[in-house]
């Protein structure tokens, strides 16, 4: 290992003098302007120093919970690295009390020694601080990450009506926190890990035990230990990495901000893998039908959940099939239409220039361009250019005879369609099928869209989500578990956990216990 050209041997362990670990540590990271190191004298008269990174550390922990009750009443100052480190006249001679004697006089809890370099200096680069004591090989890890993150905020990509309004964050440990307030479950484990060559991410993967298939966590684990790479910048590096498939268009893990979502899943047997600096965590294993299903759906009436969930599966048909039905019923099947409504979409295409096929295309592409930009521009213009935009462009483009208005109104309800599938990335593959659909349809009619459902159902049906069928519990059949998948049973009937799973406890609530309530 070279450092600035010059060699740099790194020590088995921690040197016992606090001058040469100081002076490792410069050369490692190239004396950075941030790193801050005080030095001190104990009550004992032992040689001492705290070493952190400026903005990462709490100064007030390090100040009033170490140094002050390590050093004697004459204190100082935190210094830079690039400033003149003034300690003052030491004596030769340190008081040997013992390495007990000297941490017992801190009263932080997440306290911790160790005498391994790797895990000292990534100790310093996540935001905690390094005791290194004059005599004493091992090095005092002291928690005291103190950077400042955003707050608890509503989800921006998951609104709902009823429900709460608390999301996660990119802070990890804010994210745990909201997990485990929604489940006091002594039995919640949240196994960490680091992941990223470089950038040393924190990763946690969430389950409860006695509940979730043992199996399902070994593979996940499994998966998360072979990832390779710089940076996983964001859940998204996780998702692509250790998924089944990553050939398909389809997502086979749901990322979601809400924590109470993530809680749901793991009540359920599912595995939850928070990865730190994003507030999109991800649950797995899924189905298809995760895709149409909201929180929302378990904080109000059966009924109406039922209604909604069939609502979105008519909404994906419509936003994957509408525009294709057009191309092919005008270009090949025109006798399939009632004789006023073909009259009537005749009527409207006279003068139009483009055929159907070209026609759908460029207004489908603009819609895409116009959402897209919606999505980039600042939140207070955004919203307005996509729905104004989409106006003006569809007003325009009927005035000049350039397409019909029963195109605009194909696209417009394509569109509002797509909006109402809850799954973000379930939504954004759709739209991609939905062109491909539409190919098929300018190709062969009718035959070829019901050629590419044929094709996309093959597909779906050969997708696994960590071993787990994509279209159960469709295919494979199964039941039990069609109490809630496109609609939803009353809670009281809701008395297992999802049957595919294979969860060690497969029971979710006694019904004795409801009718006992009941007499």
């Amino acid at each position: 290992m070279e450092h600035n050209g010059q060699p740099l041997e790194q020590p088995s362990i921690p040197s016992a003098s606090v001058k040469d670990n100081i002076a490792y540590i410069k050369q490692l990271l190239g004396s950075p302007g941030d790193l801050l190191i005080r030095t001190f004298l104990t009550a004992d008269g032992q040689k001492a120093a705290v070493v952190c990174i400026e903005g990462l550390v709490d100064k007030q922990v390090i100040q009033n919970q170490v140094i002050s009750q390590l050093m004697q009443e004459s204190g100082s100052s935190f210094t830079r690295t690039d400033r003149t480190e003034n300690t003052g006249q030491m004596d030769d001679e340190y008081s040997r009390g013992t390495v007990a004697r000297t941490t017992e006089q801190l009263s932080l809890q997440d306290m911790r020694r160790s005498s391994d370099w790797d895990e000292i200096i990534l100790t310093i680069l996540s935001g905690d601080a390094v005791l290194f004591v004059e005599e004493m090989e091992d090095t005092v890890l002291i928690g005291s990450k103190g950077w400042k993150s955003r707050a608890i905020e509503e989800p921006q990509t998951e609104s709902i009506i009823r429900g709460p309004r608390d999301g996660f964050t990119e802070d990890i440990r804010t994210n745990t926190t909201l997990i485990r307030r929604r489940i006091r479950d002594p039995h919640l484990r949240f196994d960490s890990y680091c992941i990223g060559r470089r950038s040393r991410k924190d990763l946690i993967v969430a389950y409860i035990d006695g509940v979730v298939n043992p199996m399902l966590v070994k593979e996940v684990k499994r998966r998360i230990n072979t990832i390779d790479m710089d940076d996983a910048e964001g859940s998204g590096f996780v998702e692509q990495w250790i998924q089944d498939h990553y050939w398909s268009p389809y997502p086979q893990i749901l990322n979601t901000e809400r924590p109470d979502k993530v809680a749901g899943a793991l009540l359920q047997g599912r595995v939850a893998v928070l990865v730190d600096g994003t507030p999109f965590q991800l649950i797995l294993p899924i189905t298809i039908s995760s895709f149409i299903q909201s929180p929302e759906d378990y904080y109000q009436n059966w009924i109406l959940a039922s209604v909604l969930r069939i609502l979105r599966v008519f909404a994906v048909f419509i936003a994957l099939f509408l525009p294709g039905l057009y191309i092919a019923l005008l270009e090949y099947h025109h006798g399939m239409l009632p004789s006023k409504l073909a009259f009537s979409v005749a009527g409207t295409r006279e003068g139009v220039p483009f055929p159907a096929v070209m026609e759908t295309f460029l207004m489908e592409a603009t819609l895409e361009l116009l959402r897209e930009a919606g999505v980039r521009l600042p939140k207070s213009i955004g919203q307005t250019i996509g729905v104004v935009g989409g106006l003006v462009i569809g007003e325009a483009a009927v005035t000049a005879g350039i397409v019909s208005p029963v195109m605009v109104v194909i696209v417009a309800v394509t569109a509002i369609a797509s909006f109402a599938i809850p799954s973000y990335g379930f939504a954004i593959s759709i739209r991609l099928m939905r062109f491909l659909i539409m190919i098929a349809g300018s190709v062969f009619g009718l035959y070829g869209i019901v050629l590419a459902l044929i094709i996309n159902c093959i597909h779906l049906v050969n997708l696994r989500s960590f071993g787990i069928p994509y279209t159960a519990p469709l295919a494979p059949l199964r039941l039990s578990d069609w109490r809630d998948l496109i609609y939803r049973l009353p809670v009281i009937r809701l008395s297992h956990r999802p049957e595919i799973l294979e969860t060690m406890d497969s029971k979710r609530l006694d019904k004795s216990s409801k009718k006992k309530g009941t007499q």
